[in-house]
């Protein structure tokens, strides 16, 4: 890059990468309340209750019962969250908001209590509005954002939703900011979901606001509302990354409405997407088909990947789509999603994963736990609304040495700026010669391949050297197109086992091409 281009970019790095964005023009910066660095995971009563008279204080610590007596806590689960209807139509003459005593007969501070006894985590919902969204009109906390975030901090609350209704028109993000800077100031760290129904494109303004916004409106129990919220959000990956999530909204699985098929895709899908996996269900009556769609460790390790990357599409051709994920420690997720009426054939290839080169793959299907290894074709025939989920490992022996793994020479930044790379960043060196960017490898190594991108019109040649001993002059990194065009380079190499130092040192005044990773191969 020019030096212009270069501060321009690293100052963009800089905020890209604290909110874990990719690419596009994010917010400056993430709300750092240091919550909800993976997406989060619990339980909303709303699909299964809405605001029927089941919704009672005995079915919410019925629920953190389940969590804990049937593993959901050990897979992950934290929050049980209390929605719509909880209160009193009125607030008492202090102007306090108060709990339902027929639904509530112990208050809410008593249930948040016994949910917390549990090691678990207790959240509450209210409007950025006057009133909440049920017709009966319960108080909302517009201009009552102090009073009512110093009394959910008083309960114990862990995780607020806020929902749009009855908003009187006022601004979405000073209705939004304005609860977000009470909730700093309750004295409790509170986890902030934004209910905004995506009318006002949150995704583009919410990072430094809340950790997590809705996409979409409403999800309802069937194949037409779960997929097309999964359309919606889908497009939205730059936006996501730990403590600020893309939200399409809580989970229908073990409702009754859709197939087990219909309901693993759904799960998948939000894993894949890096989505909030809040329980829509009620537990009380879940079959143990579904709890075992829930309890999948598999599929949950994907959502709460702490690399905290939303997958994105790599095809989508008539309902046959590829979704790819990066994680945290090479590998890639795969989903291949059939939204159509019919079996069909999906695949795509381990490079268009961005993975990298090995001599094989290994697959494994996250709802079968079957295992296989391919050469690079990643292919399924996949039911009509099912979605085949894989885990990709390389086999083969090669060994990943990420760019934010190496030393940098002066000048040189690990950025975030050009979609496409793998880990958490590239190297970005300094525009000028003897610029170097200098790996710590383990040998025995017969090839190094080096992952880079070269976004200018011109070569940008380096040298090799090998524990201090030039090995390979003037290699060139030949211009890929784009600098979000990832390529290779391969030289063959004879290194002994052991402990190395691998350096590429640029031989022109541009510098070195912005590197990804050495891939090491015995």
């Amino acid at each position: 890059m020019s030096s212009l281009r270069r501060l321009a970019s690293a100052a963009a790095a800089l905020a890209i990468t604290a909110s874990g964005l990719v690419f596009g023009s994010p917010p400056a910066s993430a709300l750092e309340n240091g919550l909800l660095r993976t997406p989060p995971m619990g339980f909303n009563n709303w699909n299964s209750t809405q605001c029927r008279a089941e919704f009672t204080e005995a079915m919410i610590k019925g629920i953190a019962d389940i969590f804990v007596g049937k593993g959901l806590k050990d897979a992950g689960y934290t929050y049980v969250n209390i929605d719509d209807c909880w209160a009193l139509p009125s607030r008492n003459s202090a102007g306090n908001l108060v709990p339902d005593p027929a639904r509530f007969p112990s208050g809410i501070k008593a249930l948040a209590d016994y949910v917390h006894a549990k090691g678990l985590k207790f959240g509450i919902y209210t409007s950025a509005g006057t009133k909440t969204c049920n017709k009966a009109g319960f108080p909302g906390a517009l201009d009552h954002e102090q009073q009512d975030a110093n009394l959910f901090a008083s309960w114990g609350v862990d995780y607020l939703k806020y929902d749009n209704c009855n908003n009187q028109g006022v601004d979405a993000q000073q209705r939004y900011k304005a609860m977000r800077d009470a909730l700093a100031k309750s004295g409790r760290p509170i986890a902030y979901s934004i209910c905004e129904w995506g009318q006002n494109q949150p995704w583009t303004w919410a990072a430094p606001v809340g950790n997590l916004w809705r996409t979409t409106g409403d999800i309802s129990d069937k194949w037409s509302s779960m997929i097309g919220k999964a359309q919606a959000n889908r497009s939205l990956a730059q936006y996501a990354g730990p403590g600020h999530w893309n939200d399409p909204d809580m989970l229908e699985v073990g409702n009754g409405g859709m197939t087990a098929t219909e309901y693993r895709t759904h799960f998948g899908l939000w894993a894949m997407m890096a989505a909030p996996l809040l329980i829509g269900s009620d537990l009380r009556k879940v079959s143990d088909d579904d709890f075992a769609i829930l309890k999948n460790t598999d599929v949950i390790a994907i959502d709460q990947d702490p690399l905290g990357r939303q997958a994105t599409v790599l095809s989508a051709n008539a309902g046959l789509v590829v979704y790819s994920k990066v994680l945290a420690n090479g590998d890639r997720a795969v989903a291949l999603s059939n939204e159509t009426a019919a079996t069909a054939t999906i695949g795509t290839t381990a490079s268009a994963t961005g993975i990298g080169g090995a001599s094989s793959y290994t697959l494994k299907d996250l709802w079968s736990k079957a295992t296989r290894t391919t050469t690079g074709t990643i292919s399924a025939s996949v039911p009509s609304h099912a979605t085949v989920l894989y885990r990709v490992s390389r086999a083969g022996g090669s060994t990943r040495y990420e760019a934010e793994s190496a030393a940098l020479s002066a000048g040189g930044t690990i950025d975030a700026n050009h979609a496409g790379y793998s880990g958490t960043g590239f190297a970005n060196g300094a525009n000028a010669v003897g610029s170097y960017v200098e790996w710590q490898v383990t040998g025995p190594a017969s090839a190094l391949t080096f992952g880079y991108a070269n976004g200018t019109a011109t070569g940008r040649p380096v040298d090799i050297s090998v524990d201090g001993t030039v090995v390979a002059t003037a290699v060139p990194f030949p211009a890929t197109g784009a600098w979000t065009t990832w390529s290779t380079v391969v030289r063959p190499i004879s290194l002994t086992a052991g402990a190395h130092t691998v350096r590429v040192t640029a031989t022109t005044a541009d510098g070195p091409a912005n590197l990804d990773y050495l891939d090491v191969s015995p």
